[in-house]
């Protein structure tokens, strides 16, 4: 009998970018990329937080790189990625929250939001993905948000953009799928992290967040790094178009 071999969750030889990276959830999954094997190239806007990041992770014995990036800006995301790549996974964490009641969003937050959650979003995944199908495939992950599957208090535009990836995600999966690229999204509940501070420390926001999570504790970032790490390898290349909810039961109700 021939017994069937458990593909692997290691990515040595592989190439990955993360846009976010510096800090949080994106450096959970920048760890968790290069704890796999793969060289990982960290993107933010702020260089200072890039460099800590690097020094932090070559300190630890990972190979990783850095640039500064706004991701706004689509001709510096497309030559980020011609100089820097060809990349076989691109994990993006690069998001914008701006909280607010939706009678009070005003159109400055709403375009500033939308620009980075779903703009930005839609033409990294573009240009990757083309990249990707030039060398025979590969991954791109977004983290998205268990909001792309609910709604959220103080958070129509921010659910809206989530849902928004969900639906990218979907039909990027159909058009690239036949050259072996891969996108799908991690969807965190609350997850503990020092831009999430102000959320926690609302009592009757903190009240919220334990009523919906099912489990006894809220998120930590090493949470979110399994899951980023089956997406970004092989135990995953059947998976594309959907998403994985690190929710702890919320989206359960």
């Amino acid at each position: 009998m021939q017994l069937p071999k458990s593909p692997s969750f290691r990515l040595d030889g592989k190439r990955a970018f993360v846009p976010g990276g510096s800090r949080g959830i994106g450096l959970g999954c920048v760890v968790a990329l290069a704890e796999a094997g793969a060289e990982v190239v960290i993107a933010a806007r702020s260089l200072g937080q890039v460099d800590e990041a690097v020094a932090a992770m070559k300190e630890a014995g990972f190979a990783a790189s850095g640039l500064s990036l706004d991701v706004t800006d689509m001709g510096a995301v497309k030559a980020a990625l011609a100089d820097h790549g060809p990349f076989h996974i691109v994990c993006n964490s690069a998001g914008l929250a701006r909280h607010s009641k939706a009678a009070d969003t005003t159109e400055e937050d709403f375009d500033a939001v939308m620009g980075i959650n779903v703009k930005a979003a839609y033409f990294l995944a573009q240009q990757a993905a083309l990249q990707m199908a030039e060398i025979g495939g590969g991954s791109i992950i977004q983290i998205s948000s268990q909001m792309g599957h609910v709604g959220g208090l103080d958070r129509a535009v921010y659910c809206g953009t989530k849902h928004a990836i969900e639906g990218i995600n979907k039909a990027m999966a159909i058009e690239f799928g036949p050259k072996n690229v891969r996108l799908n999204s991690v969807c965190p509940t609350f997850i503990k992290t020092p831009l999430t501070e102000a959320t926690f420390a609302d009592p009757e926001k903190r009240k919220w967040i334990d009523e919906n999570i099912k489990l006894p504790r809220i998120g930590e970032v090493e949470d979110i790094m399994g899951a980023v790490l089956y997406l970004a390898s092989d135990a995953s290349a059947m998976v594309t178009g959907t998403s994985i909810l690190v929710d702890g039961g919320w989206t359960a109700s």
